[in-house]
């Protein structure tokens, strides 16, 4: 018997697709309309898998895209922003698993990317890492969670000056202007590895349904901000607790956005607030001053390491041009790229001295072959090449080209870690 073909489109039936989505997520179901809790995720990136005689209320399989901007390596150390596919709300309805649904809806992301003007790369933040990998996915970042004590001590005597002429202002996200100037922020301050969403993204951060809200306090933005125009932000919120008759409230942050000055006088701010015994940071890069500033992991509660953005590219060669290059090379690779196969083969990659390379088909022989994922894991400058030839899931056919490659991806810093999406 024939097995029905799975064919992918735009969902058309909202309240079908977000019945998907909480059949996969099993999470409380929000007592609110279909669109209030899609907010932020535009109707023409919702996509759903579809075949013969499913069930009417839900499909065999959902997908979203957010429009991204992502902060790639630039010129003289810096970064560039570029157009990003950033891939979320994926879901497999429990009745269709195992049957190639994710494989089909994946590839039919890659086509519409592929067929996307001026987008290259797609993004993801994994929630069963060992997934993506086999979908073309590599590791580009990591991030952390660092647990700081009340009063914890901050060093930095070379950014006190410019810390202090930062002054904080609270607000709360339902205030009707805090997406705007998040997102102004993000944009004016956006590190390697970061990404920057559309106004819908923001608002759909500071968009609290009820049931988020029950016993919790509502998120909370503490905003930097330089000769009165803002320069940074945290956005937290807190917990109530009591020890023994004293208080040991926790604070979280999602995170903390901004220049080093901009972060510091933040940080010192969040660890002074009354009631709170501890405070959990969230998407710390590698590279983070923070730890730094509290004098190394051991000085903090805990810190707690996960992988951060996974990065596709989408178009091999358009993508590997438009970051910036750190050191000559001029390799041929030998891509394996079975789910966009406009990949697969062999490119020459040349860099030049000025940072800027060129990426074109080739028939020799190769110096270097790997699996899409790799370029994709060093495409940031933070997954290293010579690791993952010692790891054997690279090989190399001219002795030194991968270190070759590899300098001319890497950076003088870490990507840092990405904001949820």
């Amino acid at each position: 018997m024939t097995e029905n073909r799975i064919r992918v489109d735009r969902a058309t039936d909202p309240e079908r697709y977000l019945a998907t989505d909480h059949t996969v997520w099993f999470a409380e179901v929000p007592a609110v309309s279909t669109e209030e809790q899609l907010i932020g995720l535009p109707e023409d990136q919702r996509f759903a898998a579809d075949v013969d005689g499913s069930e009417p209320g839900t499909y065999p399989g959902i997908y979203g895209v957010f429009p991204l901007t992502l902060a790639v390596p630039g010129p003289g150390a810096g970064a560039r922003q570029v157009a990003c596919a950033g891939l979320s709300w994926v879901g497999v309805h429990p009745d269709h698993r195992r049957k190639g649904v994710l494989s089909a809806m994946l590839r039919h992301h890659f086509e519409q990317v592929h067929e996307e003007e001026g987008t290259h790369v797609s993004a993801l933040h994994a929630s069963e890492p060992a997934i993506y990998g086999r979908h073309g996915y590599g590791l580009a970042s990591l991030e952390m969670e660092v647990s700081l004590g009340r009063g914890t001590t901050l060093t930095a005597p070379d950014l006190d000056g410019a810390a202090a002429a930062v002054t904080t202002q609270l607000a709360t996200v339902s205030d009707p202007d805090v997406p705007k100037r998040m997102r102004e922020c993000h944009l004016a301050s956006a590190g390697l590895g970061s990404v920057v969403g559309e106004a819908g993204y923001y608002a759909r951060v500071c968009h609290q349904l009820p049931e988020h809200l029950r016993d919790k306090e509502p998120w909370r933005v503490l905003f930097a901000r330089r000769d009165g125009v803002d320069v940074g932000f945290a956005m937290f919120r807190r917990t109530h607790k009591w020890e023994r008759a004293r208080p040991s409230g926790e604070m979280s942050v999602w995170a903390l956005v901004g220049d080093p000055a901009a972060q510091l006088a933040l940080l010192r701010r969040l660890v002074d607030f009354d009631l709170i015994g501890a405070v959990k940071v969230g998407t710390v890069g590698v590279d983070d001053p923070l730890l730094l500033w509290v004098g190394g992991p051991r000085s903090t509660s805990d810190v707690a390491t996960y992988d951060s953005l996974w990065v596709r590219l989408v178009d091999l060669a358009e993508a590997l041009q438009e970051r910036a290059w750190s050191a000559p090379c001029d390799v041929v690779v030998d891509v394996e790229d079975t789910a966009a196969p406009w990949n697969d083969g062999s490119w020459r990659i040349r860099a030049d001295d000025a940072g800027e390379a060129t990426v074109e088909r080739t028939t020799a022989e190769s110096d270097v072959r790997l699996r899409v994922e790799a370029l994709g894991g060093a495409y940031l400058g933070g997954g290293n090449l010579v690791a993952l030839q010692r790891a054997g899931l690279v090989a190399e056919r001219r002795r030194g080209a991968v270190a070759e490659l590899w300098r001319a991806m890497r950076t003088e810093v870490s990507p840092t870690a990405a904001v949820g999406f």
